[in-house]
């Protein structure tokens, strides 16, 4: 052994940290380096030496070389032993480090909130994904995962298992009859509406947008090229008679609208139709929270009373029903914009995962979705109400005009309404300090006019904790109106 290992016997030290045992090791040998007991070409002890030294498994010592050289501060070859490499020793006092360095202390200051942990998320737009049944759900994954494993990349003409599936329980519970090669799959709803904007060529030209409306759309839209033009929406929803004749498009959400709930009345939904064919105006359907309906029956789908003119663009998702980590969604579009549909998917190359689709498909035929369904639909009538019942209660000593509820009757949320002198986003951000997370309608507007209120979403909120969170909500919002 060389002269200079009795020397690292008497000085080396393991530094006392909480560091694994092998970069304490590497690290105590850096050190050496630093100082210049150890210079480039010097040898080191042999593993077993150093062990014995240091009272360590010989093991660690080896992993500790492997380190080294790995980092270039030495080099091991065959019947040479491992040596200090060239430079080490001005990478060793420039402090680089063997190894990537997580001290304890900074990861815990950065992963410690600044707010305390919200008490009650009231996010909107987020389903429960505890309600899926874990038995279905991972027989529809085994079905899926038990399919021949094919070369084919997925594509608009792809996923035929799910494409039939869907139309059949679109079918039984939209009233929509659309065979399965007028369904195209796309990965959520963002890829559905740049796909449809290159399809119909909206680029540069007018959609219509609701006012508030569902932000996330419309930054998608805006990102595409459209000219968003936001009309302000009503107690039944977008009105037909805002329309213009220079408008290509028009995105609304007639099943529960987003966020202020409204339901779109038929009468205006066959209007909006009418008026759309006339003018050769696309309207999109987004057909949000469409399948959650509470003491109210059905109203018809856009697309389902759309039988001639074919102006309907139809989207739907399973981000709402399942979970938001389903990155799949469907579009029926208009025979005319169906070709410009594919090419634009093939252009993108956005795609669902094959995977992804046929256990859906499995879950969807195995009457699986029907039966979460309508679990999920007793539940979400349990939470509401509670929730509803005890912010009702909240707010029974407020006699201050412009506070309410809205949009009870369907979807996964409620918009507790609020005064225009009401700053929301103030309210919304002293609620996050009682621990209650709840966006305010200022998340969903584009000026700083219109209405004022919280988007307060029920479907996380177990009925045993509604009360809890309407009492947090009421205190704040009494105290904001004075």
């Amino acid at each position: 052994m060389s002269r200079i290992s009795p020397e690292l016997h008497l000085t080396l030290r393991l530094p006392d940290t909480d560091a694994p045992l092998r970069h304490r090791i590497a690290e105590s040998i850096l050190d050496e380096i630093r100082v210049g007991r150890l210079r480039p070409g010097d040898p080191l002890p042999s593993t077993r030496a150093l062990a014995e030294h240091l009272t360590v498994a010989r093991a660690s010592v080896v992993d500790a070389y492997d380190e080294l050289c790995s980092s270039g501060y030495a080099n091991a070859r065959a019947g040479s032993g491992t040596r200090i490499a060239p430079g080490a020793d001005v990478a060793a006092r420039a402090h680089v480090a063997s190894h990537t360095i997580t001290r304890t202390s900074e990861r815990a200051s950065s992963a410690a909130p600044e707010k305390p942990a919200a008490l009650w998320d009231l996010t909107p737009g987020h389903p429960d994904p505890a309600l899926i049944s874990t038995v279905d759900w991972r027989r529809a994954w085994r079905s899926a995962a038990a399919a021949a494993v094919t070369s084919d990349l997925p594509g608009p003409g792809a996923h035929p298992e799910l494409r039939r599936s869907l139309a059949a329980h679109l079918r039984r519970t939209r009233g929509i009859a659309a065979r399965p090669d007028e369904l195209v799959i796309v990965p959520g709803v963002g890829a559905a509406l740049r796909t449809l904007v290159a399809a119909a060529g909206l680029d540069g030209r007018d959609v219509v947008f609701e006012e508030p409306g569902y932000s996330r759309a419309r930054t998608v839209l805006d990102g595409s090229g459209v000219r968003t033009r936001c009309v302000s929406v009503d107690g039944d929803g977008l009105d037909p008679a805002l329309l213009r004749a220079s408008d290509a498009a028009a995105y609304c959400t007639p099943a529960h609208q987003y966020p202020m709930g409204a339901r779109m009345p038929v009468g205006r939904r066959a209007r909006l139709v009418a008026d759309a064919a006339a003018s050769g105006t696309v309207i999109i359907e987004d057909d949000y929270d469409g399948e959650f309906r509470y003491d109210v029956s059905a109203l018809p789908a856009l697309r389902s009373i759309d039988r001639g003119s074919e102006c309907v663009a139809y989207v739907g998702t399973a981000s709402k029903i399942l979970t938001p980590s389903i990155r799949v969604a469907w579009v029926i579009a208009p025979p005319a914009l169906r070709p410009g549909l594919v090419r634009a998917l093939d252009a993108s190359g956005e795609a669902c995962c094959s995977i992804t689709a046929l256990a859906l498909a499995h879950f969807i035929d195995s009457g699986a979705l029907s039966r979460h369904l309508a679990r999920a639909s007793r539940t979400y009538s349990a939470r509401r109400a509670a929730f509803v019942t005890a912010l009702q209660h909240q707010l029974s000593a407020v006699h201050t005009g412009g506070v309410g509820l809205a949009g009870i009757e369907a979807g996964l949320h409620v918009v507790l309404t609020l005064p225009g002198s009401v700053d929301d986003v103030a309210l919304s951000a002293e609620l996050r300090d009682h621990g209650v997370t709840v966006p305010s309608l200022a998340d969903y507007r584009t000026t700083p006019d219109g209405p004022r209120g919280l988007v307060c979403g029920y479907a996380r909120l177990p009925e045993s904790r509604a009360r809890g969170a309407a009492e947090a909500i009421g205190g704040v919002v009494r105290r904001h109106l004075g």
